[in-house]
């Protein structure tokens, strides 16, 4: 059986080799009349080979990533955040470290005071000064945490993802 880990460095290698035949493709694909071709009589052939290659490697790498799609959304994963174990699938997972925790902390991060300050202020009509108190509304204590669990979630799913992705097998049908 295949592990997740493999079959995502199948594809990346499988992606370089297509790359690597379309280079060789397009240098052996034409040229002038007076030039012997790249590969003899045979570069036609050569040529027809490596499109179906390609091609096949294109089929082989959906297959992969397709599979890589089905196991990333029935292998449950528990992770442990603040004290808490959480269980999502590895899709859940991987949109979980690519965007949310990033947003959620952004809203955290977001509770500010804007710069404001407590003061005396003079008044402007009736000679008594106006005591300024800033006023919350958020616990900065809370805030704090919140930034610190949103900011270190993005390591622990790395971490465990990783051990997933190399001891999971891939799930074919």
């Amino acid at each position: 059986m295949v592990k997740i880990i493999e079959a995502m460095k199948t594809v990346k290698l499988n992606i370089r080799k297509a790359i690597d035949l379309q280079t060789q493709i397009r240098n052996a694909a034409a040229n002038l009349s007076i030039e012997t071709p790249l590969y003899g009589a045979d570069t036609a052939a050569k040529i027809t080979g490596w499109l179906q290659t390609i091609h096949d490697i294109g089929q082989d790498n959906i297959t992969l990533l397709v599979n890589i799609q089905r196991t990333n959304l029935v292998t449950q994963v528990p992770i442990v955040l603040d004290g808490v174990t959480v269980t999502k699938s590895i899709a859940e997972w991987v949109w979980r470290r690519r965007q949310y925790a990033e947003t959620d902390r952004n809203a955290w991060f977001a509770l500010t005071d804007r710069g404001l300050k407590e003061e005396v202020k003079m008044p402007t009509g009736n000679g008594q000064a106006v005591e300024v108190k800033l006023v919350r509304f958020y616990d900065p204590v809370l805030r704090d945490k919140m930034i610190g669990q949103y900011r270190d979630e993005p390591f622990l799913i790395d971490s465990a993802l990783e051990v997933v992705n190399a001891t999971t097998e891939l799930v074919t049908s």
